[in-house]
């Protein structure tokens, strides 16, 4: 699994030109799903990322959860963080997991993400989609196996 966690002022999802997921101050998180991962490994990842504290308190020290800010979460499936670049020029992504299995976990995520933050938005599983968001700092973190264990 990876997951790319941006801190967001606003960010919104569109698909043929109609927007289909928008949130205020929270997490755009885009899922890449492998395809040896699980409900088991999910809850790994969305335990440590409802957990991250990188948004500022009082002092401006990043100690604050997205629970603790009344945060959203804009949820995005791109199984383009699996791409493999190591050869040649076009990436493959054999790595990413099947269509039907990731769209299962991804939705596995969301409801889980819905246990524990009020306003959880996401995209279109499959489609093509735009998607514009206002980075807060830029503030950026990958979960992935490198980053995490």
């Amino acid at each position: 699994m990876r997951l790319v966690i941006q801190r967001v002022t606003r960010a919104s999802v569109t698909v043929d030109q109609e927007v289909v997921g928008k949130i205020k101050k929270g997490f755009l998180v885009f899922v890449g799903i492998g395809a040896s991962d699980d409900e088991a490994i999910a809850d790994k990842y969305l335990k440590k990322m409802l957990g991250l504290r990188i948004f500022e308190d009082e002092n401006g020290k990043t100690n604050l959860s997205l629970k603790d800010v009344d945060g959203e979460i804009l949820l995005v499936s791109q199984f383009t963080l699996y791409a493999n670049c190591r050869h040649g020029n076009r990436p493959s992504f054999t790595e990413a997991g099947p269509p039907a299995e990731a769209e299962k976990l991804y939705e596995y995520m969301l409801k889980h993400c819905r246990e524990s933050v009020p306003v959880v938005e996401h995209g279109v599983f499959g489609a093509e989609m735009k998607v514009e968001l206002c980075n807060d700092g830029p503030f950026t973190i990958i979960l992935d196996e490198n980053t995490f264990a």
